[in-house]
C-alpha cells in the first residue's frame, strides 16, 4: 500500500544524505510498506550507524513496519546520554576493539597497527569476506563503502568520513575513543602479527652488519619474523605518533 512519512536524521546521520535532506524533517513517500530498516537504507544510511528510532514518539525496531503518515526520528549512537528506557539499536560495544578494514584502507591499517590495534587488511578481502570476517571474529569493520554498512549480518562497523588517512586516523579513534587504549610498537604493521622482544643472539644471522654493530636490542614479529630496533625510522615513527597525540589533545 503506497504512503509517505514525515522523517528526519540528526546528527552525522546526516552525512549520508543529500543537502536539500539535512537537518529537516522531510517528506518521504513509499509506493508499498515495508520495513523501517529497508526505508532507512533506501535513503542512504547504513544501520550499523543507527542507535535509535523513534515513530510517533515510541521506539521502535529496524523490523517496525512503516505506515502511511508515521513521523520518523533517526538517531546515531549515544556517547554520554543513557538511552536504556528505549529500544537500542546497536548491540552493546565489543569487550575489546578489533577491527578488520576493506581494501581502500590499507594506509589507515598501517597507522591502526602502529598503535598497537588489531587491524586485519588485505587487499584482496571482497565484501562477503569482510563481511564474514567481521561476524565470525567479532570485529568492527571499517569501510568508505556505505552498502557493504548495509548487510544484515554486519553488526558493528563504521563508515570512515575521512579521506585522507592522517585524519582517518584521529577520526576513528575518537569515535571508539581509543586514545587511552593505545600501546604503539606491540603489533606488526606490515602483518598485524603480534611484536615480542627477542635477544640479539636470536636474530644474529638476519642482520646487516651496520645493524649487529651499532644496536643490540631488537624484536621481532611472532607471525611474519620481521626484525625491529630502534634505528633512525624509530625516531620519525615516534614523531608521528606524538604528533597524532597532541592533535587530539588540542582539539
Amino acid at each position: 500500500m503506497p504512503g509517505s512519512v514525515q522523517i528526519r536524521f540528526y546528527e552525522e546521520l546526516n552525512d549520508f544524505l543529500p543537502p536539500e535532506q539535512r537537518k529537516i524533517t522531510f517528506k518521504h513517500s513509499f509506493k508499498q510498506s515495508g520495513s523501517i530498516k529497508d526505508m532507512i537504507e533506501a535513503l542512504g544510511v547504513p544501520h550499523t550507524e543507527i542507535d535509535l528510532i523513534l515513530v510517533n514518539g515510541h521506539s521502535v525496531d529496524f523490523n517496525y513496519p512503516v505506515q502511511d503518515g508515521d513521523r520518523i526520528s533517526i538517531y546515531p549512537a549515544f556517547e554520554s546520554l543513557d538511552i536504556t528506557p528505549v529500544t537500542r539499536l546497536r548491540p552493546a560495544p565489543l569487550r575489546i576493539a578489533r577491527f578488520v578494514l576493506d581494501t581502500h584502507l590499507g594506509r589507515l591499517a598501517a597507522y591502526m597497527r602502529l598503535f598497537g590495534f588489531d587491524t586485519l587488511y588485505r587487499n584482496d578481502y571482497d565484501d562477503p569476506t569482510l563481511a564474514d570476517i567481521s561476524v565470525k571474529e567479532h570485529r568492527i569493520l571499517l569501510t568508505r563503502d556505505k552498502q557493504l554498512l548495509m548487510r544484515k549480518q554486519i553488526t558493528h562497523g563504521y563508515y570512515v568520513r575521512a579521506i585522507q588517512p592522517q585524519k582517518q586516523l584521529p577520526e576513528v579513534l575518537s569515535r571508539f575513543d581509543l586514545y587511552k587504549t593505545q600501546q604503539p610498537f606491540t603489533r606488526c604493521m606490515h602483518c598485524n602479527g603480534e611484536i615480542k622482544p627477542v635477544t640479539k643472539e636470536e636474530i644474529e644471522p638476519h642482520l646487516l652488519p651496520r645493524t649487529k654493530a651499532w644496536y643490540d636490542k631488537f624484536w621481532q614479529c611472532a607471525q611474519c619474523k620481521k626484525i625491529y630496533w630502534k634505528g633512525s625510522h624509530y625516531q620519525r615513527i615516534q614523531q608521528l605518533i606524538l604528533a597524532f597525540n597532541e592533535n587530539s589533545d588540542s582539539s
